[in-house]
């Protein structure tokens, strides 16, 4: 499997960042920003295969967005170098310090660059179904990594964040 990302600049007039599970399976989101009160994780959509879910409504107001991504189907994430708190619940958590001592876990989410965007979309691929990118897109992917038991997972409930 593989991850890519794509930016997209659509014609309608909503700006939001999206995520599309262009998997076959189904997959658990988290997503890691900055808003004007700081940071801030929140979680879980999950999102069932061929899917996609608006996880941020209006305007991008910044440039990176992190997300850190689960298979549930079949183990395994999509993570980065960019360590930010979670946990296995539904949750909201303000800052990405001291997450262990706070009681939550410690999670390497990856980096979007954005490149100040009003409006992004990530797409999650499976390797084999990556198709040609929409001219002038950018995009780069990222192998999926480790594997993690579906068992300590938040239950799939497709298509809607659970908060």
């Amino acid at each position: 499997m593989a991850l890519a990302l794509l930016g997209a600049m659509s014609g309608v007039a909503s700006a939001d960042f999206r995520l599309c599970n262009n998997t076959s399976g189904k997959v658990g989101i988290s997503l890691g920003y900055k808003d004007n009160e700081g940071w801030v994780t929140e979680g879980w959509w999950n999102l069932g295969p061929r899917s996609c879910e608006t996880l941020l409504r209006g305007n991008l107001v910044a440039r990176y967005y992190y997300v850190y991504a689960i298979d549930y189907d079949r183990g395994g994430e999509w993570s980065g170098k960019a360590f930010m708190c979670s946990r296995e619940k539904e949750f909201t958590i303000r800052g990405t310090e001291d997450c262990l001592a706070r009681g939550f876990d410690r999670t390497g989410f990856f980096e979007v660059d954005t490149g100040e965007q009003r409006s992004w979309t990530v797409q999650l691929t499976e390797t084999s179904d990556q198709s040609p990118l929409s001219p002038g897109g950018p995009s780069f992917t990222l192998p999926q990594t480790g594997t993690r038991s579906p068992l300590n997972l938040p239950p799939p409930n497709t298509g809607s964040p659970r908060r």
